[in-house]
């Protein structure tokens, strides 16, 4: 019996996992630093940015607006057991700002973008138009990856601030029409205790998440298999792996903004 089996199979997937984490870094690191070298695709960018944007603000506004009056119909339900009903709109306020908007509005632009990106290059790879991009001395990464990256990068955060508005709009008319609420002392409530450190710590987790949705649909479109069942399985995969960091990098950035 071959003792060193059990850690043989505990280790393959370890290093595997090790293996891609260095993957995606390098191709990350390589990404920006095409930032700072010519040319830029300006049509590329303007046409990304687009198609992550102005295209996305109608799942992020659906999404935000339902999310927002959900919020408020459950922040009343518990907030009535203590009496503490008053605090529905600046909470509903603050938590969309901080946090429901940022990762909405990340999770629907990695289903739609994410998903979109990687089938468009897995695409392209297969038929070989990159490696015809190659043979017309264009680089692949430039041309394909940067103007996305930097476009969702941009394009997020926007989605991000008109999603809390939004949301807040959504918690707005719940409070008044469900709730009882008077229209101009909510509307008092939510500005008043709504500081401008919340918006802003959105919207940065804004630019980390449209980075994050790119990047992976980039990453895994360039790394499809071949034949259909390989541009499905990068799909899949970089809408999973885009999800998961959005979530992960969410905590890490809150842990961050709690301690500053």
């Amino acid at each position: 019996m071959n003792l060193t089996a059990p850690l043989a199979a505990l280790g393959r997937p370890v290093l595997a996992s090790l293996a891609l984490i260095g993957h995606v870094t390098l191709f990350a690191a390589q990404t920006v630093t095409h930032l700072f070298r010519p040319p830029f695709y300006s049509r590329e960018f303007l046409n990304a940015l687009i198609q992550i944007g102005w295209l996305s603000l109608p799942v992020v506004g659906l999404t935000t607006l339902f999310t927002g009056g959900a919020l408020a119909l459950q922040i009343y339900a518990g907030g009535s057991r203590f009496n503490a009903e008053a605090v529905v709109p600046s909470i509903v306020a603050i938590g969309m700002v901080r946090e429901l908007g940022p990762v909405l509005a990340g999770l629907m632009v990695a289903a739609r973008v994410a998903s979109s990106i990687a089938a468009e290059i897995g695409t392209m790879k297969v038929t070989e138009q990159i490696d015809a991009l190659v043979t017309l001395s264009t680089h692949p990464m430039k041309y394909l990856t940067l103007p996305r990256v930097l476009a969702a990068t941009i394009a997020v955060p926007v989605l991000v601030g008109v999603g809390d508005v939004i949301g807040i709009m959504g918690g707005y008319f719940v409070g008044i029409s469900r709730l009882g609420f008077n229209a101009s002392a909510y509307l008092t409530n939510t500005v008043d205790f709504l500081e401008t450190f919340d918006v802003v710590s959105g919207l940065i987790k804004g630019a980390a998440f449209g980075f994050i949705v790119a990047l992976m649909g980039c990453y895994h479109g360039m790394h499809s298999g071949r034949g259909a069942q390989g541009v499905g399985r990068a799909t899949k995969s970089a809408v999973v792996a885009a999800s998961i960091l959005i979530l992960a990098a969410n905590y890490l950035l809150t842990e961050v903004f709690f301690s500053a």
